[in-house]
């Protein structure tokens, strides 16, 4: 793997995890587009799109993926407190509990972080097999966010096997969601989508990274786009860096700091 940009010298030993931990290092808090305020969570989402934008390959995205895009994928949850994740995705995509890896569990005690990121998983309808590892095999207790509305026999049954964290009345309130990860000291926030929790996101205004791989396929089809939101939103994001490896790039943006925080 190397770096394209940015184009100064850099002794980042990217073959490493290690080194592409430092790479992908979260912002410090005098990094954020406004430092002067209280520290805030900051999200970034994970994902991957063919070269015409297509966010998965035959219904799944790992088609779309390669073996520095799952290298990634792992250093990015390493570096997490908590990976978001909805529900359409969690079932399409298999969703296990993220692990401990022992090249990371110095840093992330010394950060006061728990041994592996919690998943939470969001969702309204809470329609979740919760006879999955996911729920019944977790190292860190997975998080299931949905809203006052949810079915209440569906909400007995999550309560059991999951920490359930209510955010908005009829629908999932993402913006409420955020904060209450952010009492629970939880800051570094990784969103792998799907597409449409990607959109909700971005639309309330709550992306402030967004690390993409460019695969280099031509998928034509009807999959969506990486976002899957309302029409009409448009967020300035500023490229930080950009990798490639077997035609691959691994490109990383934030938010502009033109745009509003």
């Amino acid at each position: 793997m190397r770096r394209l940009l940015p184009e100064t010298p850099d002794v980042t030993d990217l073959t490493s995890l290690t080194g592409l931990a430092e790479a992908y290092a979260y912002p410090e808090p005098t990094e954020r587009p406004d430092p002067s305020g209280p520290v805030r969570p900051w999200l970034r989402a994970n994902m991957v799109a063919s070269l015409d934008g297509a966010s998965r390959l035959d219904g799944l995205s790992d088609g779309l993926s390669s073996e520095g895009d799952k290298r990634i994928f792992g250093v990015l949850r390493a570096l997490a407190d908590v990976v978001l994740a909805g529900a359409q995705t969690v079932r399409a995509e298999g969703y296990r509990p993220a692990r401990a890896r022992a090249e990371f569990a110095q840093a992330r005690a010394g950060r006061g972080q728990q041994p592996a990121a919690a998943i939470a998983v969001v969702t309204r309808s809470l329609d979740l097999d919760l006879d999955l590892p996911l729920f019944t095999e977790p190292l860190v207790p997975t998080l299931v966010i949905t809203c006052a509305g949810a079915p209440a026999d569906a909400l007995r049954a999550t309560r059991k096997v999951a920490d359930v964290v209510i955010a908005g009345e009829e629908r999932v309130d993402l913006a409420a969601a955020v904060a209450a990860l952010a009492e629970r000291g939880w800051t570094r926030l990784l969103t792998e989508g799907g597409p449409r929790l990607l959109g909700q996101l971005a639309a309330d205004g709550l992306l402030d990274e967004l690390c993409l791989t460019l695969a280099p396929l031509v998928a034509s089809g009807d999959a969506p786009r990486i976002t899957n939101g309302p029409a009409g939103l448009t967020q300035r994001m500023d490229l930080v860096s950009l990798l490639e490896e077997k035609g691959f790039l691994f490109a990383r943006y934030a938010r502009s700091v033109n745009s509003p925080t």
